[in-house]
């Protein structure tokens, strides 16, 4: 069962889709945004969450203070279950904060979109090669504000992803075998 672990929305249980979806885990979820909050990254933040499945990292910082979230889905299945869920959360939130799905391949969704971003949050399917995402990255890379915050989910076994200059690496977590990689705007 995917929930929200924290916020407004806090405790609302969240669909996923029944199959092509890895959601991530509440244990890694609840680390994450733990420290995102200690940070003060989330509190009235522009949020991009892409492969967003569920939209389970999304809806969590709109829970938890964001001011928009944008989720990215380019399964249909995965997309409409987001969609769902995201009206629940905007309803349990009830302030006007933004949340809008994206049915769009992320590359494709990154050629058009607008930032800053201050949050971005991205958990590509496993099968995603390196080269790939960091194709994926170089195209994000204009839309983060200074100062943004960018984490990326990966299999452990895979290598640290390849950054564009304008982001570096702040630290890595491992969770079994989960990765979470941080990143920030270089200055």
């Amino acid at each position: 069962m995917t929930r929200i672990i924290a916020g407004r929305a806090g405790s609302l249980v969240l669909d996923v889709p029944d199959a092509g979806t890895r959601p991530t885990s509440d244990r890694v979820r609840e680390s994450l945004f733990g420290a995102l909050e200690a940070s003060g990254v989330l509190d009235g933040a522009a949020v991009l969450d892409l492969y967003a499945g569920s939209g389970a990292l999304g809806l969590e910082a709109a829970s938890r203070g964001a001011a928009s979230v944008d989720l990215v889905e380019k399964a249909p299945r995965a997309a409409t279950v987001a969609q769902r869920n995201a009206g629940r959360v905007a309803k349990a939130v009830g302030d006007g904060t933004a949340i809008r799905v994206h049915r769009s391949a992320v590359d494709a969704y990154l050629r058009g979109a607008h930032g800053p971003f201050d949050l971005v949050l991205l958990d590509p399917p496993y099968d995603v090669g390196e080269t790939e995402l960091a194709a994926t990255l170089a195209l994000l890379a204009p839309l983060v504000a200074d100062d943004a915050t960018v984490i990326i989910e990966r299999a452990s076994r895979s290598p640290e992803p390849a950054l564009p200059v304008s982001l570096v690496p702040t630290r890595s977590k491992r969770y079994g075998d989960t990765t979470l990689w941080w990143a920030t705007t270089a200055p």
